[in-house]
């Protein structure tokens, strides 16, 4: 069975990338009952890239489904595209305004924005105390959707942050940055930020303002971005993220992260590791009509992927009737001694 997987294999989201197609590699390795032959194609991180990358991979007859792009806009740019020929379009985007279009053909694999900046949002006030926090974000679509969700969560607990300030991608020097994080007097800083960013971010906040708490997003999670930071440097930063394989120490993500690393001698993520819940699944639903004599079709698939719950690696995903399949959060921190963060608390998602 054909699956396409659009992945940012270049550009600011090749880290996840990689990740995305790792865990592909390591999904069709593991199962039994189907023959899933997936084909990762680069796209980049721009909409036209994606759709010229979708127009590459999904031609007559159909595939059964795509795995989408990771970034918002791309993906923004081909839901209409696959709910015009009625493919399933599977995602680790996390922009919570995909959700919202009412595409029935949409299926997300990682938490929504929605979900995981209430988390982080919950863990700086509650948690940690902070009254006075200051956002960066990443100044890109997906980065002010965050930010957007950060405001309602910070709104809901009667915090409002002392600053918001978006950066670009390629952003480098971040000392008036720091400064006017300074003069706010800020309590913490929350990070929204892809993997290279978070990086060059939390360096420079180490450097300008020592001691002070950093909780950032999923890209800090992973342990190629921490690869780039001194131990001691990431002594209290926390992260948001769906999982941490890395730091498993029993079942079955610990043998997860143990082939990932015989494999691709380096560290999962959680890109990884719900790359692979997604593909599994798919190949689960494909088994399943199978058994029970229906076409495999990509109505028929769309149909198993809304109605029925899978347990993962990471979670149980199960559609919430917009196509948001997973639900938990969890934050880990780091200790200062080591590059494998600790998991300390872990949220569902709210209701509003």
């Amino acid at each position: 069975m054909p699956l396409p997987v659009l992945a940012p294999l270049t550009g600011f989201a090749s880290i996840e990338g990689a990740s995305q197609k790792n865990g592909t590699n390591l999904a069709e390795r593991s199962i039994r009952d189907v023959r899933i032959e997936s084909r990762v194609l680069d796209a980049a991180t721009s909409p036209e890239g994606a759709v010229a990358t979708w127009e590459r991979a999904v031609r007559r007859p159909l595939p059964p489904a795509v795995m989408g792009p990771l970034l918002g806009p791309q993906m923004l740019a081909v839901m209409s595209l696959a709910q015009s020929v009625g493919v399933p379009l599977l995602t680790l985007s996390t922009n919570p305004k995909l959700s919202e279009a009412g595409n029935p053909y949409f299926f997300r694999f990682l938490p929504s924005d929605a979900v995981s900046k209430a988390a982080q949002a919950r863990y700086v006030v509650e948690k940690l105390g902070a009254k006075r926090p200051a956002v960066i974000f990443q100044a890109t679509v997906d980065g002010q959707a965050a930010r957007d969700e950060l405001a309602k969560t910070f709104t809901d607990l009667k915090i409002k942050s002392v600053l918001e300030e978006g950066i670009a991608p390629d952003a480098v020097d971040l000392a008036a940055l720091m400064a006017r994080v300074k003069a706010a007097n800020a309590d913490a800083i929350v990070l929204h930020l892809r993997a290279a960013s978070t990086a060059s971010a939390v360096r420079q906040i180490r450097k300008a303002l020592p001691g002070l708490p950093i909780v950032a997003s999923i890209a800090m999670h992973q342990p190629s971005t921490a690869a780039l930071l001194e131990p001691a440097e990431l002594k209290g930063v926390c992260a948001e993220t769906a999982a941490s394989p890395a730091s498993a120490t029993d079942g079955p993500m610990k043998e997860f992260a143990e082939t990932y690393r015989r494999a691709f001698k380096a560290e999962p993520d959680a890109f990884a590791a719900a790359q692979y819940d997604a593909i599994q699944m798919v190949a689960k639903s494909v088994a399943d009509l199978a058994k029970s004599s229906q076409a495999i079709t990509p109505i028929a698939l769309r149909g198993a992927l809304s109605r029925d719950a899978y347990k993962g690696l990471v979670t149980t995903y199960k559609s919430d009737g917009k196509g948001n399949m997973a639900h938990e959060v969890q934050i880990v921190c780091y200790d200062g001694t080591t590059r494998i963060p600790s998991v300390v608390e872990r949220y569902a998602a709210p209701t509003r």
